[in-house]
């Protein structure tokens, strides 16, 4: 996609990433990965390779940057703005659930935090990623008690 004299738009995808958690309040926690380069926690997202389909690229990075194996749920919304180039980009964003692996710290995420929702929400660095967790909470069909 190409916006303006010669901008290109950057795709990307992520999730985010949801396992169940019995006995607390939400009964699932969310997963937020910190960037040491950006020194920032987000959740799992990365760079579409050419020709990849959106969905296999959230799925791909979810696994590059948590270990984690997911299936993909609803698509939530898509995430547009400048990146630290200035360039236009999109991320499309899933919710997914966690359904088995393990987290190797790597060059892209030196943390992987599971956290309840409004903990997730609160600690996520950039308010369009916190927007998200009242979208992936919609979509699972479970109310927050904060809705920012």
């Amino acid at each position: 996609m190409t916006h303006g004299a010669g901008e290109h738009t950057v795709l990307a995808a992520g999730c985010v990433l949801w396992r169940p958690a019995p006995g607390t309040a939400d009964g699932i926690e969310l997963a937020l990965v910190h960037r040491p380069k950006w020194a920032d926690w987000s959740h799992p997202k990365g760079k579409l390779k050419h020709a990849e389909p959106a969905a296999d690229a959230a799925v791909r990075e979810v696994l590059e940057e948590t270990g984690m194996r997911c299936e993909l749920g609803a698509e939530l919304s898509t995430a547009r703005y400048r990146d630290a180039r200035g360039n236009p980009k999109e991320v499309r964003y899933w919710a997914a659930e966690a359904v088995g692996g393990t987290f190797v710290p790597n060059d892209e995420v030196s943390h992987l935090r599971w956290l309840p929702p409004e903990a997730a929400r609160r600690a996520l660095t950039r308010s369009r990623d916190a927007e998200l967790v009242g979208e992936l909470l919609a979509a699972l069909g479970r109310t927050t008690t904060d809705d920012r």
